[in-house]
C-alpha cells in the first residue's frame, strides 16, 4: 500500500476495476482493453497481494520463482519491471527482468536464485531454460501481455515450449492482456487457460483521447514535409516506419535537418536503445523514430503526437502505434502520411475501423 502511495495511485481505472477481483478470486482471465489504461497494474496488483500473503503465512516459499510474466519487446519487458520494482520497493520480493541485448550471467543467477517474479521474453528465457538455469515447478501464476503482439512476432511456439515447463492448466492462474484480440489469439489462448473470465473494457480500438488525421504528401516528399512538421510541435513526437534501414536513414535525415532525432529498432544494442528511449523520455530528443518493436511497452507520458511516415499494414498495427498518445485520458494526435501509391491501403484501413479517419 506503501508503494501505490508513493506512486501516486488514488483510483482504479476500468479495466483495474473490472479485472483485479477476479484476479484475487484465482480466476483465469482474458483482459482486453485500450492501451494506457492501466493494464500492467491490474495484473500486477493482485498478484503481488498474493505473494506478499503467502510470505507472511510461511516464508519458507522463499528461493522459488512463484510469478512468470512473458512479454513481447524488450522495451514491455523494462516498462513492466519498473512497476514491479516501484510497487514492491517497500517489501522483500524480488524480481528479475530476462531479455536479450545484454549479459545472460546476472539473468541467470537470479533465475538459479528463483526471483519471485520473472518478466521475460520468450526468446531469452528459452536460452536459459536450454541451459538448465529455470525452475518453474512452483510457478501458480502466469501472465501473457500483449499475446497478439507475440503471435505476430512468431513467439507463440516458444511460448508453448515454456508454458509446458510450468504446472498445468487448472492448478495454475493465468492472466491473458492485449489492447486487441483477434479471433486467432483467442484461439490460441484456450490452450493455456481453464474456464476465463472475458473483461473487455472500450471498443478494443484506439482510445477516445486521439485525434486522427490523414496528410497527402508524394512519397519523395515525406521527409521534407514531417521535417517541417515537426518545427512546429513543441512536445515530444513518436514516429513509426516500417523498416530497420529506413528508421535509421529517416532520423539521420530529421537530425541534418538540425531536429534532435534518434533511431529505434531491433538491430540497435541494449545501450542505444535505451539511450535513445531515455533521451526520449527526458527530452534530448525531439523525435523518436522507430519500427513497431516500439509499439508495445513504450510508456513516456506527454507523447503529443504519433506519426505512420507509411500506412500501416493492419488496423492492430494501427491501433497499438497510436495507442502511445492519448494515454491515460491525455489527449493526442495520430497523423497517417499518405502518398498516391497507398491510398488503396488507406482504403481498406478505413474500412476495417467500420468509419472514416480524418483526412
Amino acid at each position: 500500500m506503501e508503494g501505490i502511495r508513493v506512486r501516486g495511485f488514488e483510483q482504479t481505472t476500468p479495466i483495474q476495476s473490472a479485472v483485479i477481483p477476479m484476479a484475487l478470486a484465482g480466476d483465469d482471465v482474458i483482459g482486453c482493453a485500450d492501451t494506457g489504461t492501466g493494464k500492467t497494474a491490474a495484473f500486477l496488483l493482485p498478484i503481488l497481494n498474493r505473494l506478499l500473503h503467502a510470505r507472511a503465512a510461511d516464508a519458507s516459499d522463499r528461493g522459488h520463482t512463484r510469478v512468470l510474466i512473458l512479454a513481447p519487446t524488450r522495451e514491455l519487458c523494462v516498462q513492466i519491471e519498473d512497476d514491479v520494482q516501484g510497487f514492491t520497493y517497500h517489501t522483500d520480493l524480488t524480481s528479475i527482468a530476462v531479455y536479450g541485448g545484454v549479459a545472460m550471467d546476472a539473468q541467470e543467477r537470479a533465475l538459479r536464485a528463483g526471483a519471485d517474479l520473472v518478466v521475460a521474453t520468450p526468446g531469452r528465457l528459452m536460452d536459459h531454460q536450454r541451459n538448465g538455469a529455470v525452475n518453474f515447478d512452483r510457478v501458480h501464476t502466469l501472465v501473457l501481455d500483449e499475446a497478439d503482439r507475440m503471435m505476430d512476432m512468431g513467439f507463440w511456439p516458444d511460448v508453448r515450449r515454456i508454458v509446458q515447463t510450468l504446472p498445468p492448466v487448472g492448478t495454475r492462474q493465468t492472466l491473458l492482456f492485449s489492447a486487441t484480440m483477434p479471433d486467432d489469439v483467442m484461439r490460441l489462448a484456450t490452450e493455456v487457460v481453464q474456464s476465463p473470465k472475458y473483461v473487455q473494457v472500450g471498443s478494443a480500438g484506439p482510445a477516445k483521447t486521439i485525434t486522427h488525421a490523414v496528410e497527402n504528401v508524394p512519397a519523395g516528399q515525406k521527409t521534407e514535409w514531417l521535417a517541417k512538421f515537426l518545427r512546429t510541435t513543441n512536445g515530444p513526437v513518436l514516429v513509426f516506419v516500417r523498416t530497420k534501414q529506413g528508421a535509421e536513414r529517416l532520423a539521420r535525415k530529421l537530425a541534418s535537418f538540425g531536429l534532435r532525432a534518434a533511431a529505434l529498432h531491433a538491430d540497435r544494442t541494449q545501450q542505444q536503445r535505451t539511450e535513445a528511449v531515455e533521451g526520449f523520455r527526458g527530452g534530448r530528443f525531439h523525435v523518436l523514430v522507430a519500427t513497431d518493436v516500439a509499439a508495445r511497452g513504450l510508456d513516456i507520458d506527454g507523447i503529443t503526437h504519433v506519426v505512420n511516415f507509411e500506412v500501416p499494414s493492419s488496423r492492430e498495427t494501427y491501433v497499438h502505434r497510436v495507442g502511445r498518445t492519448g494515454r491515460a485520458a491525455a489527449t493526442g494526435t495520430a497523423l497517417t502520411l499518405v502518398s498516391p501509391e497507398e491510398l488503396r491501403a488507406l482504403e481498406a484501413l478505413r474500412r476495417s475501423f467500420g468509419h472514416e479517419l480524418q483526412g
